[in-house]
Formats: structure tokens, C-alpha cells, sequence
């Protein structure tokens, strides 16, 4: 019997066959570990999954990879569902999955945490971005689904708590594909339009699946981009969203969300009441203390008998006035006899004194005093200064004491 001679090309095709008729390699589940796992443009996701017993080479198209909940990653642990079959241009046989959940945990929580752990590291949850709230806000925004019994209860509280607040309501769709890019148009165009002092974002309680959108990265970035301050208001207390983690405050709940808003009135009213009382005591006390200055001021002498109080002050006056002449006077004539020594000093001391008593003073022409016989010389004109006048002469001659 002659055996039959195949191309490689035919016996790939052949063993295609054969895998894609076998109903065991038809949707079938492997457990392993990611490895060699990239990401292409064309938006197909080629892997391989392995164990400590073997490995398989495996593709993704992008018509499943655009459903995944989370950023496959090498070493994670993962569960791959999809059909075995040959790539007859390679002679290669792979799994084309269809779904990659994390092995242990919900795809949904997986995306969750990555996502968390992303805006984490890139600083949107940190507290020194949040804003304060406005303690009375004119306006407030709410961005939720109008259908739902959330929006309800919020408006129901807002009135009774605070009715001078006015309320905006941003419609929206709160589940499904399409509802995280309203909600983040919505948060986008109340910023952009500065529609409102405050904005609520959120909606009733539900599944994970149902509070997903509030789980999307777009809306966390247009939370944090928000100029507006945003409570966050995500389904019942033990619901957390990345949402919460993002906004300026997280409400418990919807309901919860409106309370923190907006003071109640009644507190206000007592708060209001409270101050009233206060300042009537205030005022009663600041009263009184007038009064009783007014009653001591009206005591007083000034009062009573204003003549008495100017004759007294006039006397006063005019003994300072004395005290001050008495003691002016006395200052001068301290002065005085100062003065009179100091000049009685100054004429003992002038030459002019000597004078008097027979001395004379000589000086030559220039003005010089002559003080010896050397000073001067024969026929030299001189002044003779004595007590009361100058004689001018002519030297003779000078003989020098011995």
C-alpha cells in the first residue's frame, strides 16, 4: 500500500480538524500563571499561561479583550476559558480565550484594586487636594439617575434641612456602558458653567456590577479636576467606590450626602435664638453699666454746682501760677549772683586792674607788648597804656637789670 505523502500545510489543516471536532477542547478552563504577556496595537493580547508541569502559548482578540475588568499582568494567577485549536501557518497549537478572570477573586475586585493602586500612586486620593465644603451653599448640583429612588430621598431631606438651598439636577445614567462618560460630562459641564457651590455624585445601592461606573477612571479624574467640591454617594455604608476615595468628602449614603450638605434649620434656628439671648444680656448688661457711670458722673461736683467747680479751679490755677512765678523768680536770682561772682572773678583777674594801682603797659607800634629792654630800641616810637589813657613816647635807652 503506497502511503500518502502530505504537504505541512495539510496536516496542519488536518490536525485543526481534529482539535476543532474534539468537544473537550472546546471551552475549556485552564488554571496557571501569566507569562510573556503583551499588549499590541491592534488591541490582541498574546500570553502563555504556565504551571510547574507544562505551558501553553495563548492569544486574545481584542473583541474579548475589550471586555476584561482588569490590567492582566505577568505572575498573576488566572483562570483562561476558550477553545484549543492549531495555527496552521505555525504548527502551533494555542488556546484563543474568550475570558481571563484572576484565580481566587472576581475580575471586578481585581480591576478594583489596580485601579485603586494606580490613582493611589498618582496622587488623587491625597487629602491635601481636598476642598472644603461651603458651610451655606446657595446651590447644589446633583449628578444621578432622575428615575431612581435616590434623588428622591436627597431632594425630600435637602428641603426639610435646608430649603434656601437651590437644587440643580444633572441627569444621568448611573449603570451600564454609556454611564461613565455622563457622569464625568455631567461633573466636565457643572465646572464649565459654574452651575452649582456643591456637587453630589452618586446613586442608590446595587451589586458591584451596578455601582461600576462610579468604579471608572474617567470619573475619578473628573472628580478630582472638579473645581466644584464633591460629596461622593455610592449605594449603602459598606459600598466603597474609587469615587469616595477621590472626592472632597464620602457620604455613607445618598441620603447621608444630602445631611452633610447643608446645616439644619432647626439648629440654625436654635443656634440663632441661642445668639439673640446673648446679645440681649449683652446689651442689658452694657446698658446698666451706662446707667451706673451716667449715676456716678451726676454725682459728681462739676455737676451739682458748676461755679463752685470753676471757682475751685480758678484758685487752683492761680496758686500754680504763683508757685511757678515764686519759683521762675528764684531761678533768676540764682542766676544773678552767679553771674555777679563770675564777673567780680574776671575784673580781679584783668589786667586793666593793675592799672590802677600805678602800672603801665608798653607796646610797640605793631601792637606788640613789650615785655624787655631788649624788645624795643633807641628812638623806637612806643605806647604807654595806663589807667586812663596812652601816652606814646620814644625810647631813649634801656639798661637791663643785673
Amino acid at each position: 500500500m503506497e502511503r500518502q505523502v502530505l504537504s505541512v500545510g495539510q496536516l496542519n489543516d488536518y490536525i485543526k480538524t481534529r482539535l476543532d471536532n474534539d468537544p473537550g477542547l472546546r471551552n475549556v478552563a485552564i488554571r496557571g500563571e501569566l507569562s510573556n504577556y503583551k499588549m499590541y496595537p491592534s488591541g490582541h493580547h498574546y500570553f502563555t499561561i504556565k504551571d510547574e508541569t507544562g505551558a501553553m502559548k495563548c492569544v486574545m482578540f481584542k473583541s474579548a479583550a475589550v471586555r476584561l475588568r482588569f490590567r492582566p499582568e505577568n505572575g498573576m494567577k488566572v483562570i483562561a476559558m476558550g477553545s484549543v485549536t492549531v495555527y496552521v501557518r505555525d504548527g502551533v497549537y494555542q488556546l484563543y480565550c474568550t475570558g481571563l478572570v484572576m484565580d481566587g477573586i472576581g475580575d471586578l475586585y481585581a480591576a478594583f484594586e489596580q485601579l485603586k493602586a494606580k490613582l493611589s500612586a498618582q496622587g488623587l486620593f491625597d487629602p491635601a487636594h481636598k476642598q472644603p465644603l461651603p458651610k451655606y451653599p446657595g446651590t447644589i448640583g446633583i449628578v444621578t439617575s432622575s428615575a431612581g429612588a435616590a434623588v428622591h430621598d436627597m431632594l425630600r431631606i435637602l428641603r426639610r434641612r435646608y430649603p434656601l438651598t437651590q437644587v440643580k439636577l444633572l441627569p444621568v445614567r448611573v449603570q451600564g456602558a454609556e454611564a461613565p462618560a455622563e457622569i464625568a460630562g455631567a461633573i466636565w459641564y457643572a465646572n464649565q458653567h459654574r452651575l452649582a457651590d456643591l456637587l453630589i455624585v452618586g446613586r442608590g445601592g446595587g451589586s458591584m456590577e451596578d455601582l461600576w461606573a462610579f468604579n471608572d477612571e474617567m470619573v475619578a479624574r473628573a472628580i478630582y479636576d472638579s473645581k466644584i467640591p464633591v460629596i461622593s454617594a455610592v449605594g449603602h455604608e459598606p459600598d466603597v467606590t474609587i469615587s469616595d476615595f477621590v472626592a472632597d468628602l464620602r457620604a455613607a449614603t445618598p441620603s447621608n450626602a444630602a445631611e452633610l450638605a447643608v446645616p439644619d434649620q432647626d439648629a440654625l434656628r436654635q443656634a440663632l435664638d441661642e445668639m439673640l439671648s446673648a446679645m440681649a444680656i449683652a446689651m442689658q448688661t452694657r446698658i446698666k453699666r451706662a446707667g451706673e457711670r451716667l449715676e456716678h458722673l451726676s454725682n459728681r461736683p462739676v455737676l451739682k454746682s458748676p461755679l463752685a467747680a470753676f471757682e475751685n479751679r480758678k484758685k487752683a490755677l492761680e496758686l500754680l501760677q504763683n508757685r511757678l512765678i515764686s519759683a521762675q523768680q528764684g531761678n533768676v536770682a540764682g542766676h544773678r549772683q552767679r553771674f555777679v561772682a563770675q564777673v567780680s572773678k574776671l575784673d580781679a583777674m584783668s589786667p586793666l586792674k593793675v592799672l590802677t594801682r600805678g602800672y603801665a603797659m608798653v607796646a610797640k607800634e605793631d601792637g606788640n607788648i613789650v615785655r624787655s629792654v631788649r624788645d624795643v630800641k633807641p628812638k623806637e616810637p612806643i605806647a604807654v597804656r595806663v589807667s586812663d589813657g596812652t601816652i606814646v613816647a620814644s625810647v631813649i635807652g634801656g639798661t637791663p637789670n643785673e
